[in-house]
């Protein structure tokens, strides 16, 4: 059994035999094991685009109400992997290291980090993320490709307002693609990790 903790309610983590997924209604910080995870904890907080949030709606960088840090802690007590936006800010926050984009690394807490660009896994846009994996067993090689973009995630312009590539809908933007969800998945059952 894998526990998927802050999940889309009816998202590709629903339905699954082996999965239980933790939605906003279970609220995914009560989670306390014994499972494995895949953690994905909310990202608007922790984000590159955290200082508009809090400039337009007052919202205070890294204020997810514990997520992450519930996140980061399950994970390395039941194994398994926590999935963020590249260069979140949270990294920083909990000194977890900056992800390489070719390889897994070790930081200083025994975790292992990477960068993979979920084109290589069936997204329409590049959505850079980064990984952290905990458990006993060391993590697979991963598919690092970045191959190139048809969409663009944000509703971001160039300087001569126009879009760089068509832009996703919000929720194909936050959609985890199924190929991204199954090595999330296999990561979690690789862990095995013992608290």
């Amino acid at each position: 059994m894998i526990a998927a903790l802050y999940v889309a309610t009816g998202g590709t983590y629903f339905g699954l035999e082996g999965v239980d997924p933790w939605d906003v209604p279970r609220d995914a910080r009560l989670y306390d094991g014994p499972f494995p995870v895949v953690a994905h904890p909310p990202c608007a907080r922790w984000s590159v685009l955290a200082y508009s949030v809090r400039a337009r709606y007052g919202y205070e960088i890294g204020d997810d109400g514990g997520c992450f840090a519930h996140a980061l802690a399950t994970v390395r007590k039941f194994g398994g992997v926590l999935e963020h936006p590249a260069r979140s800010i949270a990294f920083g926050r909990f000194h977890l290291g900056r992800p390489a984009p070719w390889c897994w690394q070790r930081n200083i807490w025994g975790d292992w980090i990477t960068q993979v660009s979920q084109t290589a896994y069936g997204h329409r846009a590049q959505k850079r993320t980064w990984l952290l994996y905990h458990g006993d067993n060391e993590p697979p090689q991963l598919d690092w490709s970045e191959p190139e973009a048809t969409h663009q995630v944000s509703y971001g312009k160039s300087e001569d307002g126009t879009y760089w590539l068509p832009p996703l809908g919000k929720v194909e933007s936050k959609a985890t693609p199924i190929p991204f969800r199954d090595l999330l998945l296999s990561l979690a059952r690789g862990a095995r990790c013992r608290s």
